[in-house]
């Protein structure tokens, strides 16, 4: 089986890559990146192109039998990059794999189309409300998917909650950094809001059950996934202080006060939080995974905890090589701390 992953040089791309090949399947990477070929398995093809190249994406699916399309602009990108890549990039690569006749397509969206919702657990027949550019360009390309399913396509439309494992930096990077130093650790209210996190080994391994599902019908839908054991965010940061002893502790702050410092620091440039992030980091957040389990008879394999102990410890087995990176936008490198940098001082 052919399979082409779009967005291929970002954190999803690349273990999804080591997790197909292991598979014995053949795996094409195509990014506006390129990528170092040394972290990926042999046998891949790479392909260094934009989603919105049609005629591109037209010659390159042929014989493929799987579009896993997870290429995306992140929330710290420009509002008309964001709209142009998600949205008409997704159309673009939905039409050529219509005209290809591929067998399945699997759209990686995200929970923030679900916004800052009031109940939980949220299913996927809740309302979506899109906070940001991002949010709403999902909210958008998933009606995209849909308008195609109509076409005769099977696809399969994946909302993760925010994934973390090895190679992942951004936000977490802050995090891990703050950790490693000994700081104590800022969270916005109390701490004792449940919020679901996702190992991406877990998210990797549901990919590709519901790709070798035979059933199409009941892939041909849209599926939550997160962890399944998840507790508290002070609870969850505990284990991963204890299992550091690093010193560093839950720091509670006035919700609605740093929320709004936030809000300014973020329509100044100087910090790197974006609104999704603090918006919902004082709230329950955690989405119902029945319909996925129920359709794999499956069961995320990581806890909240191990996924962030996890991700701790590579960070830490590669901390010269990924200081000496330049910062970036992208999960795959450390974001510039900003105003958040200064404020580490007196933690």
């Amino acid at each position: 089986m052919k399979i082409l992953i779009t967005g291929g040089a970002g954190f999803l791309g690349l273990h999804l890559a080591h997790y197909l090949t292991k598979k014995k399947q053949k795996v094409i990477l195509l990014d506006i990146v390129g990528v170092d070929k040394k972290e990926y398995p042999k046998g891949c093809d790479f392909v260094k192109a934009d989603i919105r190249d049609l005629q591109l994406l037209k010659r390159l699916m042929k014989h493929v039998s799987v579009v896993i399309h997870a290429a995306a602009a992140l929330p710290l990108w420009k509002t008309e990059e964001i709209f142009d890549i998600n949205v008409n990039g997704t159309r673009s690569v939905l039409y050529s794999a219509l005209q290809n006749n591929v067998k399945r397509f699997i759209y990686i969206s995200s929970t923030a189309v679900y916004g800052v919702p009031e109940k939980h657990p949220i299913y996927e027949d809740d309302k979506l409300v899109g906070v940001g550019a991002y949010g709403q360009s999902k909210i958008e390309a998933e009606k995209l998917c849909e308008e195609y399913r109509k076409k005769g396509m099977t696809i399969t439309v994946i909302r993760p909650k925010t994934f973390v494992g090895t190679h992942r930096l951004g936000v977490f990077e802050i995090l891990f950094d703050w950790i490693k130093d000994g700081k104590k650790i800022p969270v916005i209210g109390d701490g004792n809001n449940r919020y679901q996190l996702l190992d991406v080994d877990d998210l990797v391994e549901a990919i590709y059950r519901l790709i070798v599902l035979k059933d199409s019908k009941k892939v041909n839908n849209t599926f939550n996934i997160g962890a399944e054991k998840f507790q508290t965010v002070k609870r969850d940061l505990q284990e991963l202080f204890d299992y550091v002893s690093s010193g560093s502790s839950i720091f509670p702050t006035p919700a609605s006060l740093v929320k709004k410092a936030l809000w300014i620091f973020e329509k100044m440039k100087l910090s790197p939080l974006y609104q999704w992030v603090y918006g919902t980091a004082d709230k329950d957040s955690y989405v119902s995974i029945k319909r996925l389990v129920s359709t794999l008879r499956w069961h995320p394999k990581y806890s909240n905890a191990q996924a962030l102990i996890k991700s701790y410890q590579w960070y830490l087995d590669n901390y010269k090589e990924i200081k000496s990176r330049p910062v970036g936008v992208t999960h795959m490198v450390g974001w510039r701390q900003g105003i958040l940098g200064i404020f580490k001082r007196f933690f």
